[in-house]
């Protein structure tokens, strides 16, 4: 019997993986594997190909959140070559993300760049403090239509904001942040529109578009963005540029400083830094999920948020903005045949030669273009099937994902976040508690076998029925606070003239609390009405949380199965009444 416990103890603690086994990165297991010339090579191609596509998008998601183009370019070298450096995935692509775009102009609206670089740095130290506290295990617990529907109302938020250089419209007074009152003054503003502006986006989006379907092997982006540049630049187009709006940008990283701190502004930028964390641990973490969906690896989840929190202290350092993994581009990784981090170290490092060698090209780029391209970023965002499934799937899926989607449009990420998985979690918990059951005297079939799904059980129906002073009930599913009520509603029904009620949870998984309160009171019930109270199948932790909770000998009795327990009820009925019962 020891040597069996030990065995079992020895198991159990095999089954915990160590602090290394949990945050060792990727990049030294993939050396520790065996990495040799032909996997550099599949790199070098990965990381070139995933540069080329990060460049211009990275400058465009920059100046969509209200920065300049350059902090972009500093988020995707630096916190991108940190994410491949510590991260816990083999394919994560770090840098900065479209969902991020209406956070960081928010901030960087309120807060100004020194506040948004403080969030983004406290955003750091919150999402390490995550991994090494193993909490990103829970971020898959965000239901389904809550990520569908802030992905999508993102999307739309980021569409919107390109509408003003999409058509190239002037405005009267600074563009409004919140949607409705952007569209109108957007719309007030159309008399304004550029024809040569809205050319430029139409071409982007058409040369990406035919690109992605008759050549997707080719970095549509940057050939869209060099074409349309090239054509403003030829026919002399009156477009707004990166070089007129920005003036260009620099060829060299800046040197790292701390950002302007003090209490009073650490306590303003909170909520922000908060929402930074929150939003990167969960797109960093579906982005890992899709790699590894992709390549059948799996990554380690809390080294991945160590990772992206170093990554947005290291991108803070250097004036970047948020980092999180960028699901479009560790896909193109992953399309590209890259076989490890090397491939994120050499995308970053491939992008830091781009802006050492053509950065004075970058003032040619129209703003027209970019936001062709992020107006076709954002069409891919949104899962249209996976949107229209939820819809037809169930009311309450279509509520979590409508309230999701339509409070992140009107209201704000986080809340959107927030009541939806509310929404979602009190979902569950309906759900949950009408998957319980109560049956009296319900029959087992004739070829029931004892098995793991009844406990051991046999069938006693007939047992149960030829003694009328005996009540049999059982439960089955998980008994927890949502279905107490239900419960507690059959338990109530005990009549008082019965002698002896035998409750069998055999097939009850998990009880809590709330559940072992409900039974207590249906034990007190039964021992004021002289009802002998027997529970029969419980395992050692339901059996644990109902003593704790007072239901213990003598006032019950527990039995192994039901027919112990009917045995015992006709051992002490047919029991001489002088004989004292134990």
């Amino acid at each position: 019997m020891d040597t069996l416990r030990q065995s079992r103890h020895q198991a159990s603690q095999k089954a915990e993986p160590s602090f290394a086994e949990l945050f060792t990165p990727k990049l030294i297991t993939v050396f520790r594997e065996g990495y040799h010339l032909p996997q550099f090579k599949a790199d070098v191609i990965a990381g070139l190909t995933v540069a080329i596509v990060a460049l211009p998008l990275s400058m465009a998601i920059a100046i969509a959140s209200g920065v300049g183009p350059e902090r972009g370019l500093f988020t995707a070298i630096v916190g991108g070559f940190i994410v491949s450096l510590l991260g816990g995935s083999r394919f994560q692509i770090g840098g900065p993300a479209g969902a991020f775009i209406v956070l960081v102009a928010a901030t960087a609206d309120r807060h100004g760049i020194d506040g948004l670089i403080l969030a983004t740095l406290m955003s750091g130290v919150f999402l390490i403090a995550t991994g090494y506290l193993r909490l990103g295990t829970y971020i898959k617990f965000i239901p389904y239509p809550v990520t569908v529907g802030f992905t999508a109302g993102i999307a739309v938020i980021i569409f919107s904001s390109q509408l003003h250089d999409l058509f190239g419209l002037t405005l009267a007074g600074k563009e409004p942040g919140e949607l409705v009152p952007r569209l109108i003054a957007l719309g007030e503003a159309a008399s304004t529109t550029n024809g040569s502006a809205l050319a430029v986006a139409v071409l982007t989006i058409a040369i990406i578009i035919a690109l992605k379907r008759w050549r997707p092997s080719w970095p549509g982006f940057l050939i869209a963005i060099a074409v349309a540049s090239l054509a403003a630049v030829v026919l002399n187009l009156p477009v707004e540029t990166i070089g007129t709006r920005f003036g260009g940008i620099p060829r060299m990283l800046p040197e790292p400083a701390l950002p302007m701190f003090s209490l009073d502004k650490a306590y303003a930028v909170l909520p922000d830094a908060i929402a930074f964390a929150l939003l990167g641990a969960i797109e960093s973490l579906l982005s890992a999920v899709v790699a590894d969906g992709m390549t059948g690896r799996r990554h380690r989840s809390n080294c991945e948020l160590v990772a992206q929190g170093f990554a947005n202290i290291g991108s803070a350092l250097f004036g970047g903005i948020c980092v999180t993994g960028t699901i479009a581009r560790t896909a193109t990784n992953v399309r590209s045949g890259a076989h490890g981090p090397v491939s994120g170290l050499l995308h970053a490092v491939f992008q830091l030669l781009f802006m050492l060698v053509a950065a004075p090209l970058a003032a040619y780029i129209p703003l027209a273009a970019l936001a062709g391209l992020l107006a076709v970023v954002a069409w891919n965002m949104v899962e249209k099937p996976a949107f229209a499934a939820l819809l037809r799937s169930s009311p309450g899926d279509a509520l979590v994902l409508l309230a999701t989607f339509g409070l992140v449009i009107f209201r704000d990420l986080t809340t959107g976040i927030v009541v939806g998985f509310a929404l979602g979690s009190v979902l569950f918990i309906n759900r949950m508690s009408k998957a319980i059951a109560v049956e009296a005297h319900a029959p087992l079939a004739v070829d029931d076998v004892a098995d793991a799904t009844n406990g051991g059980r046999n069938a006693y129906d007939a047992a149960s029925a030829s003694d009328p002073d005996t009540v049999v009930y059982r439960i089955s599913g998980a008994f927890f606070f949502g279905a107490a009520s239900t419960v507690g509603t059959v338990l109530d029904r005990i009549a008082d003239q019965r002698n002896s009620f035998v409750l069998d949870c055999a097939a009850v998984p998990f009880l809590d609390s709330t559940a072992a309160n409900v039974i207590e009171g249906a034990v007190r019930k039964a021992n004021r009405a002289g009802v002998r109270f027997f529970i029969t199948g419980a395992n050692r932790q339901t059996r644990r949380t109902l003593m704790a909770h007072g239901v213990k000998p003598p006032h019950v009795r527990y039995k192994a199965t039901i027919a112990s327990a009917l045995a015992q009820i006709r051992a002490e009925r047919d029991m001489p009444e002088d004989v004292p019962l134990h």
